[in-house]
């Protein structure tokens, strides 16, 4: 029998163990450039560790996922963490784990709204991107460098996401 995995909407405290959400704050929210610009303040933190990194900024296109869709496998990225900001302004889900001695956990998923992005912090197990619906852009934010900075885990059997609710 498959296990399914229940969506839930991103909100900042739930995602709070994996990383910061990304979206427009009014607490986070100073005027600048004479009044005609509301800058929202240091939403998350890029972490690049190890020696010759840096922080790159890239554009991802992903291709819609079908429902329902087997959860099989997870990633966790050492040196660095990693953004997913949409540009398309779609919807997207967001799957993390916490760790379980090395491995991931029992995944955890989020609707991201097509407003709302994620910072993974460094180690932190997550699904590669998830765009719903129709092929989508994200501005990505993570680090470059020497060093591995990819560590995979397969399930056996796979966790299932069921057709998220429009």
């Amino acid at each position: 029998m498959a296990d399914f995995l229940d969506i839930r909407p991103l909100t900042r405290s739930a995602f709070a163990p994996f990383g910061e959400v990304i979206e427009a704050d009014a607490a986070s929210m100073r005027l600048i450039n004479g009044g005609t610009t509301e800058r929202f303040h240091a939403l998350a933190t890029v972490e690049a560790a190890g020696e010759g990194a840096r922080v790159i900024i890239n554009l991802f296109r992903g291709q819609p996922r079908s429902f329902p869709y087997d959860v099989d496998m997870m990633e966790r990225h050492p040196f660095g963490s990693q953004s997913f900001s949409p540009i398309s302004g779609r919807p997207f889900l967001v799957v993390v784990s916490e760790d379980d001695g090395g491995r991931p956990g029992r995944p955890q998923v989020f609707f991201a709204r097509g407003d709302q992005g994620v910072n993974y912090r460094r180690n932190v197990w997550h699904h590669p991107l998830m765009a719903l619906g129709q092929t989508s852009d994200f501005l990505v934010v993570d680090r470059d460098g020497p060093g591995n900075n990819l560590e995979e885990f397969f399930f056996d059997p796979p966790y299932v996401i069921k057709e998220p609710a429009p």
